[in-house]
Order: C-alpha cells, then sequence, then structure tokens
C-alpha cells in the first residue's frame, strides 16, 4: 500500500489489503491458527466481500451468521478452498489462466502453496500450463532450505528455482524485501494484462519477520532487470562484493558488518532474481557471437559485477541457483547454498548447518580475499576462530 501511495497511484492511508490462501492443508494447526488471527485482525470481510466459491452455494448456516461479515460460500466466490490436492488446485489455477483466450474473459489468478509442494510434486503440470500460455502468479510460500524451521525434509524447498529456471515463459523471482516485491507484482500485472503477454510469474515469498527498508531511489529498473547495488560498508581495504536473494540478503547484509572487524570493505547487492540474469546475460552472449567486438553489448550482471573484484553469492536454494550467472563474469565466485537433504531445526541452527549464515558467508569472502592475495592466510585462521566454524565439519550435502 505504501508503494501505491508513493507512486501517486492510489491513496492508502487508511486501507489494508488482505489476503488468506492456502495449499489446501488448511486443517493444520498453522492454517487454524492464522484463520483466528484473520479473523481477530477482521479479516473476516474477505469471506463476506469476496466469497468462498461453492458450486451449490452455501448450504448450512455458519457459526457467525447472525455478524455483518459472516463466513460466506457462493456459488460466484473467488476464493477457492482446493483441499489437499495440489494436482486440482494447480488445474483450477491453470483454468482461470487461460480464460482470456477459452471464454475472451481477463483473469489473473494467484495460487499460494508451500513452495515445496510446487514444482516438485506437479511440475507436470506447470510445464503443461506453460505450454497451454497461462497468465497468473505462482506464489511460493514458506520458500527456501532454512525459512521455515522445524518442518525436515518434506517442506523445506531448495530446488523449485531450478524447476521454474527450465520453463521458457516462466519469470522467476526471489526478492527479500516488501518493496521488491511489489514492484515484481505491479510488472508482472503490466506485463500479463497490458501487454497481453503469454507468460507467468513464479516468486518466492517467505514468513520471516524482519526489517522492511524503503526502496533506494532509482531501483525499480534494476530490480526488474535482477540485480542492484543495495549499499557499500566499509571505505579502505580489500574489496569484495556480496550477492544475496530471499531471506539469505539479510544474512549478507549482516555478513558484511562482521568484514568491518577485519577491515573488508563489502558491496552488497540484491539478487531479485539469478534466473532472470542469466536469461539476460545468455541472449547479450548470443547476439555478441554475430556482432564486430566494437558492437558488443555488455550484459546487465557484467556491468554491476565486472572486473575481478572476487564475488561470493548466497541463496536458500542449491548452489546451482547463483550459479546460473558465473559463466558471464571474469571475477573469481564463490557460490553457497543449500545443497542437502532438510533438517528439523531452527534458522541459525539450519543456517550454520549449510553454511549460508552471516559467519560463513563473511568466512567465503575472507577465504577469496586469502586467495587472491589481498589478505595474509593468517586472517582466515583468525576468522575461523572469531565466529567459531568446525572446519572438521561434513559437508551439509554428505549422506
Amino acid at each position: 500500500m505504501r508503494y501505491l501511495q508513493a507512486r501517486g497511484l492510489a491513496r492508502t492511508e487508511d486501507r489494508h489489503v488482505w489476503g488468506d490462501f492456502g495449499d489446501g492443508e488448511m486443517e493444520e494447526p498453522e492454517s487454524i491458527a492464522g484463520l483466528t488471527l484473520a479473523a481477530r485482525e477482521r479479516l473476516d470481510n474477505l469471506f463476506r466481500q469476496i466469497g468462498i466459491y461453492a458450486p451449490d452455494g452455501q448450504l448450512y448456516d455458519p457459526e457467525d451468521k447472525g455478524a455483518m461479515m459472516f463466513y460466506k460460500e457462493a456459488a460466484n466466490g473467488q476464493l477457492l478452498e482446493e483441499g489437499i490436492t495440489e494436482a486440482g488446485a494447480i488445474s483450477s489455477w491453470t483454468a482461470a489462466g487461460t480464460a482470456y483466450s477459452v471464454h475472451d474473459t481477463d483473469l489473473l489468478p494467484v495460487y499460494i502453496y508451500y513452495s515445496m509442494f510446487g514444482f516438485q510434486r506437479v511440475g507436470d503440470l506447470i510445464w503443461a500450463a506453460a505450454d497451454q500460455r497461462t497468465r497468473g502468479f505462482l506464489l511460493g510460500a514458506t520458500a527456501g532450505r532454512t525459512t521455515l524451521s522445524g518442518e525436515g525434509l518434506q517442506h523445506q524447498d531448495g530446488s523449485s528455482h531450478m524447476a521454474a529456471a527450465a520453463i521458457p515463459n516462466c519469470r522467476v523471482w526471489d526478492p527479500c524485501f516488501a518493496y521488491e516485491l511489489a514492484v515484481i507484482m505491479d510488472h508482472g500485472m503490466a506485463r500479463m494484462l497490458d501487454e497481453q503477454r503469454d507468460e507467468f510469474f513464479y516468486i518466492t515469498v517467505m514468513n520471516e519477520i524482519y526489517d522492511q527498508p524503503s526502496m533506494p531511489e532509482g531501483a525499480e529498473t534494476a530490480i526488474l532487470k535482477g540485480l542492484y547495488k543495495l549499499r557499500c560498508v566499509g571505505e579502505t581495504g580489500p574489496r569484495v562484493r556480496l550477492v544475496g536473494s530471499g531471506t539469505i540478503l539479510v544474512e549478507v547484509l549482516a555478513a558484511a558488518e562482521l568484514l568491518q572487524d577485519f577491515g573488508v570493505v563489502a558491496e552488497v547487492f540484491s539478487a531479485t532474481s539469478y534466473t532472470e540474469l542469466a536469461r539476460e546475460a545468455m541472449e547479450v552472449a548470443r547476439r555478441n557471437r554475430f556482432k564486430a567486438p566494437d558492437l558488443r553489448e555488455t550484459s546487465h550482471v557484467e556491468t554491476l559485477l565486472g572486473g575481478e573484484v572476487p564475488v561470493v553469492a548466497a541463496s536458500d536454494y542449491v548452489r546451482a541457483f547463483p550459479g546460473q550467472i558465473a559463466p558471464y563474469l571474469r571475477a573469481p565466485m564463490t557460490l553457497l547454498g543449500t545443497d542437502g537433504f532438510g533438517r528439523s531445526a531452527n534458522r541459525q541452527a539450519l543456517r550454520r548447518f549449510f553454511e549460508v549464515d552471516r559467519q560463513n558467508i563473511a568466512l567465503a569472502a575472507i577465504e577469496a580475499l586469502v586467495r587472491d592475495g589481498d589478505l595474509p592466510p593468517e586472517t582466515l585462521r583468525a576468522a575461523i576462530k572469531a565466529w567459531d566454524i568446525d572446519p572438521e565439519t561434513r559437508a551439509p550435502w554428505s549422506c
């Protein structure tokens, strides 16, 4: 809402936007708690205004039938509760997302679900949706291998972005901050509705609580290209570039502060989409093959991360996800990710286990500078001791 207000699109001082969409597991404790919270926050008007779809209408009296904003099921309801069936839910999404061609009616469906239960469970149906030129948003919620604490292997997603990247008309995003999400959603609506692009957006969203800063001035264009510089920490000393996406960007920002203790200057970049970066770089590389050397273009990722300054790129997904941009950079690049099976633990423990916490990100930066000769070897040993990192720990992907 602040985003709309700032752009002069709407006055939003006294307005709220609520949404309550499930992946079907509505009987789970967290879902019941969510509905209880919704009622406390007066979200019940969503049910009254939008209505839950029921082909035969409401066949029973709801418990709150005497209230103005009662729980409403209706034949024209717009909120679908599919039950525990990802296949049914994605099929409903596809039907709505192709209504522009089948029924000459523009719809833009939003399907929100546990991100692990999307491409991994119904990937073939998502591919079929892409083949049908479906338009809409897929929001992979509680996304990432370490953001959903305590759920273990079944729920922790570290690979959906790689499956999404293989679908040509799927635009793939892993934002960290609310303003990034707002820019991406606005962009998606403009492309799919105004420009009538036959594509869909996959966006991973998380369930963590952390500070939400204001958008840097003029950042919108770079956000949509997939990468922008967030800040520079430090003034003099060896320089390193830290790149993060999703909630791991918060760890990257903290790692930049840790590096101050060792006199390292850290440029911090937010990668809203490693995939979109790689796609644009791939297109530029292809065009350059047909051009004279003096007419060669430079991709966005090379513009921001060009040169020989070491790059450390981290995400809450397998290393192949940030690794998509590695072929287009000359700089030495260290990839950090969550390769391996999920674990049942809290976020701090999970990020230490997968070596994507702030200490391991900072250590990777120091190791890169030591390797380049910009820091003495004893700096690495001092950092390992200072941050209590055990070099004898087995790799997280080992079984």
